[in-house]
């Protein structure tokens, strides 16, 4: 067993707690995500608006990638 057979078999229960999470408190997330990109943008004055709602965007994708994961197919619409 090589070093990278060894670090997943070790990561792997951890991964399933981790996308058990997500796909339990989805909401919350995407909320706190929200709040975060609205207050940072009041603070950069909407300089970085576009960059601040891609990153956005980008995160709610990869929280959905996670929650997910189990479910073996594509996430339903939103």
């Amino acid at each position: 067993m090589g070093f990278m057979d060894t670090l997943k078999a070790k990561l792997a229960p951890a991964k399933d707690k981790v996308s058990g999470l997500a796909h339990q408190h989805g909401g919350k997330i995407e909320h706190g995500l929200e709040r975060a990109a609205k207050s940072v943008d009041k603070k950069t004055k909407g300089k970085y608006s576009s960059k601040i709602e891609t990153g956005t965007g980008k995160a709610k994708d990869a929280l959905g990638r996670i929650a997910h994961k189990d479910g073996g197919g594509t996430p339903p619409a939103a």
